[in-house]
């Protein structure tokens, strides 16, 4: 990276830090709305990507994966559906896809973590709290799928608002060293 080029773009780095954390805090104080409001948002969008590919596969002619298409399409908008008007049983499925979202972000994290110089030790703390948080929601189904969903996605969510915002701060940090 070119001297001219730290430090550009701090201010969205730190916008996005912020808004994480403020969407974390509102989901840990309002649990239910906010897993309740991911179940819906989930569902919505796999109704819009069903009927998409529904209609790839009906009107892609000559195309080999249209059957494909047509079968991930009625795939996709059954479980939208399904989001969308049992929330319960859209909040379960939620809560373990949010299972295997954490564990996959968490491996990414410490991944990233271990490469990074500045800032590895909140992001490996990112990783193995968020390996935590998929390990408690596996151990606590089905109870808690209601509210554990929003409680979790809100402190990740909060820490990697801290962590992005100070990233964004250390990286205007080298703008303001290099007096740009």
């Amino acid at each position: 990276m070119t001297d001219s080029a730290r430090g550009i773009g701090w201010g969205w780095i730190l916008a996005y830090g912020v808004v994480s954390l403020l969407l974390g805090i509102v989901a840990i104080f309002l649990p239910i709305p906010a897993t309740f409001a991911a179940t819906i948002v989930i569902g919505a969008y796999l109704i819009a990507a069903g009927l998409f590919s529904l209609l790839a596969g009906v009107f892609g002619k000559g195309h080999e994966g249209r059957g494909y298409a047509v079968i991930v399409g009625l795939l996709s908008l059954l479980g939208g559906l399904v989001m969308m008007f049992q929330p319960m049983v859209g909040a379960i499925s939620l809560t373990l896809l949010l299972a295997l979202f954490l564990i996959v972000r968490g491996v990414t994290d410490l991944a990233w973590g271990v490469r990074f110089r500045r800032g590895r030790g909140l992001m490996i703390a990112l990783g193995v709290l968020n390996l935590l948080f998929a390990g408690y929601i596996i151990y606590s189904m089905p109870v808690a799928a209601l509210a554990l969903p929003g409680i979790l996605l809100g402190f990740s969510f909060l820490l990697s608002g801290a962590t992005w915002t100070m990233f964004a701060l250390d990286h205007r940090g080298e703008s303001l060293r290099l007096g740009e």
